[in-house]
């Protein structure tokens, strides 16, 4: 990727979650009283999505407008506090604000506040060097004046027609996305109403309504995010790509959009293709909701799995009084013996983690020509599995310093190791767990069926 700067034009808003808890009901109103324990502040808006942008590691110009007043400023503080750079046009008028009243992790009531008679700042010199500099853009745009702005606009135009990467996340109440666009990111509710004369519900109207917008608009390829039914992506020819989204049962869906809006600019940036950004997207986005969406999102990147869903489920299954079994291994070449193997050590507890080699750690085991599937395939493999709860990866030789960390009740290994000592034995043992072993299924081995292709390759 360039070292330039991704720049998001958009309007920024300042977000406030008052916490709380509802005990008891107003006497002058059939209505939940709050009692507030807490209020946070966080960027909304475009500057949530710069905000999420440069969590993933990309150098961010945000280009925005923000008020003198009192939550501009904070706004302003906050914007920076996440990397970002900013260039403000001014605001005449209110910041914008958005209130959110929860209790229990729950929204109860949402305020929106300021903004409304605002007008936005010409479009400073700055901000047309830093839209013709950038190596790929992402317009945020929530309708509040910032993307309409002429200046703006017009430097827009000039990037698309010059084949720059723009990622447009749409409002309904905003600019209608400029031809030559990369990718249009609208979600369900917004496509439906962008193109009000297709009919229909469920995925072939919104494969019809992508089709419609990508040529009214004019734009490459469109993309219609539909929450927890994942993504579909217009390709222009052909038939459309649907993205299927990982389950989320619990959540919080605020930021959603911005989360996916975010990451799949940030791989157009770095040069990926609209398919490879939208499937990296939708998982970015799911990962955020189940984490707990922007209220929850402390300015950092979100947690990778080992860190978060690892952790939670750990936290789960030992709340009920459950047994935490951990297995590990390179599974390059998954086999029958593998699965058998598997469902043996899930049957011994109440969730199974794969502790997984990645692909040094497996190159330093067993050779420069493995491993054969790369890590991040072997993991998707692993976790499609139905005795499997978790994957995680380690790069070291050993799982040790992982089982440290995780502190499974049982380690399982498969039956090629009976006889001989554990080395995980004595490590367990530090907090009451157990190694054990696992039966050997004989006859399935990567190593032969490496061997065989190769034999029969050669005759």
């Amino acid at each position: 990727m360039s070292d330039r700067p991704l720049v998001v034009i958009g309007d920024a808003l300042l977000d406030r979650d008052v916490e709380g808890a509802v005990e008891r009901l107003s006497p002058d109103a059939p209505v939940p009283v709050l009692d507030e324990r807490r209020t946070r502040s966080r960027a909304g808006g475009a500057a949530l999505a710069a905000a999420l942008a440069a969590a993933d590691g990309c150098p961010v110009t945000l280009v925005t407008a923000l008020a003198g007043d009192d939550a501009g400023v904070e706004l302003a503080e906050l914007i920076v506090r996440a990397g970002v750079e900013l260039i403000d046009l001014g605001l005449d008028g209110a910041t914008p604000e958005k209130i959110r009243l929860r209790s229990d992790g729950r929204a109860l009531l949402r305020l929106d506040r300021g903004g409304a008679a605002a007008r936005v700042g010409r479009a400073s010199a700055a901000a047309r060097a830093a839209i013709g500099w950038a190596p790929a853009i992402l317009v945020s745009d929530y309708g509040r004046g910032v993307v309409a702005e002429a200046g703006i606009r017009a430097a827009l135009a000039e990037r698309a027609a010059a084949g720059t990467p723009i990622a447009w996340d749409p409002h309904p109440r905003g600019a209608a996305p400029l031809p030559g666009v990369l990718l249009a990111m609208p979600n369900e509710r917004e496509a439906a109403c962008f193109a009000p004369g297709v009919e229909g519900a469920g995925l072939p109207a919104v494969a019809a309504r992508a089709a419609a917008l990508r040529r009214r608009w004019g734009v490459r390829r469109v993309c219609v995010t539909r929450a927890r039914e994942g993504a579909l992506l217009d390709l222009g020819a052909g038939p459309p790509l649907a993205v299927p989204a990982p389950p989320v049962t619990l959540g919080d869906p605020c930021g959603a959009g911005d989360r996916f809006a975010a990451r799949a600019a940030v791989l157009l940036a770095r040069g990926a293709s609209c398919e490879e950004a939208v499937v990296d997207a939708v998982a970015a986005a799911s990962r955020f909701v189940a984490e707990g969406g922007a209220s929850a999102w402390d300015g950092e990147a979100p947690a990778p799995p080992a860190a978060a869903d690892v952790d939670r489920l750990i936290a789960a299954v030992r709340a009920r009084g459950g047994t935490v079994v951990a297995t590990g291994g390179c599974f390059d070449l998954l086999h029958a013996g593998h699965v058998r193997t598997l469902q043996g050590a899930r049957a011994l507890g109440d969730c199974l983690i794969v502790c997984l080699n990645g692909d040094a750690s497996v190159r330093r085991l067993k050779g420069p020509t493995r491993p054969l599937v790369p890590a991040p395939e072997r993991a998707a493999l692993l976790a499609a599995l139905g005795c499997v709860d978790a994957v995680v990866a380690f790069e070291e030789d050993t799982p040790e310093a992982l089982l440290a960390r995780l502190r499974p009740d049982v380690w399982a290994k498969g039956g090629d190791y009976a006889g001989a000592p554990l080395p995980e034995a004595a490590l367990l043992e530090r907090w009451g767990g157990r190694a054990v072993v696992l039966p050997h299924h004989a006859g399935h081995s990567t190593t032969r069926l490496i061997e065989e292709a190769a034999n029969r390759a050669a005759s």
